[in-house]
């Protein structure tokens, strides 16, 4: 089987691409969102990921919490921008690259992204980012919209039986501050 490894942002995102790929594929998830604030929210997020990781026997590869980078890189000037904004690819570029990189070094011959099963993150915006990054690292990105095939429907029935906590939040603290606005 391929070595696949799966930037993973949250439970609820990737319950059913974990349990799809699991079946395929010599499967690792890796866990790099830097964009997740509170620190609170992080580890909460994460916490869910292993579960499911430990449930399945699937690997996790933490990666370190680097939001003050995240800051700097990503949001700096781009505070007021809505979710789905300017800022947001500059988000996914981070991550997959990090993603990439990481998949590279470590011989896997595949890397993906559970981000596009987002309800409001685009597929057509986040897998040419992952496959610009597979060129440049000379491995294979596997574009798929998450969301699709009913597969969404799927993942709420899954987190809802396991009783998975579901945010209300992209992620960031600019998402954060929209949501608790509404």
């Amino acid at each position: 089987m391929q070595k696949f490894l799966l930037h993973t942002c949250c439970a609820p995102c990737g319950i059913v691409v974990i349990d799809e790929l699991r079946q395929k594929y010599n499967l690792t998830v890796f866990f790099y969102n830097p964009n997740i604030y509170p620190e609170e929210e992080y580890l909460k997020r994460k916490a869910e990921v292993v579960k499911l990781c430990i449930e399945w026997g699937v690997p996790m590869v933490d990666n370190d919490y680097e939001n003050d980078k995240w800051q700097k890189d990503v949001a700096d000037g781009l505070e007021t921008e809505p979710e789905g904004g300017l800022r947001c690819p500059l988000c996914f570029k981070m991550r997959l690259a990090q993603a990439a990189e990481y998949a590279a070094k470590n011989g896997f011959e595949i890397y993906g992204t559970t981000i596009t099963s987002g309800r409001n993150k685009l597929a057509a915006i986040i897998n040419p980012i992952g496959q610009s990054f597979a060129k440049y690292y000379k491995i294979k990105f596997y574009s798929e919209d998450w969301k699709k095939g009913g597969r969404q429907e799927k993942s709420n029935q899954m987190v809802a039986e396991r009783g998975i906590y579901r945010q209300n939040y992209c992620g960031c603290k600019y998402s954060r501050r929209l949501k608790i606005e509404d």
